[in-house]
């Protein structure tokens, strides 16, 4: 479904499962204390889930038994067109023995440094998507990079 006065499309479900299983990272946004926080995280789709890695801390324990969202989003390479994916759902960690070492087969490697023992696995309860045409940037007003500086 597109809307013509933003050029916004709608993804499918399929569509949107597609980009989800393309992406290598995205990120995890989880309330502490009454104030949102935001996790880049490296993901596998499994299942009609998203599953990820981390060690005890924040982000365990901002996510586990709790309602969060997960976007990955991403720009083609000929920077023509751009894309957002939302999950909504409830994170909880991966405990049976049979879903860990399951979880375990995934192609999940962590990034960052470090052990990585826990397993936590969102269950969507929503998942919605967009894409739309990148429009050309009018000259002179290109974005600056932090290296520009």
């Amino acid at each position: 479904m597109t809307d013509t006065l933003s050029a916004t499309e709608q993804l499918s479900s399929s569509a949107a499962w597609t980009y989800l299983r393309e992406s290598p990272v995205g990120r995890l946004a989880v309330v502490m204390g009454g104030e949102p926080e935001i996790f880049p995280v490296n993901h596998a789709v499994d299942h009609g889930t998203i599953v990820f890695r981390t060690a005890a801390g924040t982000k365990l324990a901002g996510a586990t038994g709790r309602a969060v969202a997960y976007e990955v989003d991403g720009i083609t390479p000929d920077l023509t067109t751009a894309w957002s994916v939302v999950v909504k759902g409830y994170a909880r960690e991966v405990s049976r023995l049979h879903e860990s070492l399951d979880s375990m087969e995934l192609p999940l490697f962590p990034w960052h440094g470090g052990a990585k023992p826990h397993i936590v696995r969102i269950e969507p309860e929503s998942v919605s998507g967009r894409r739309f045409t990148i429009v050309p940037v009018p000259q002179g007003h290109e974005p600056r990079h932090a290296s520009d500086e």
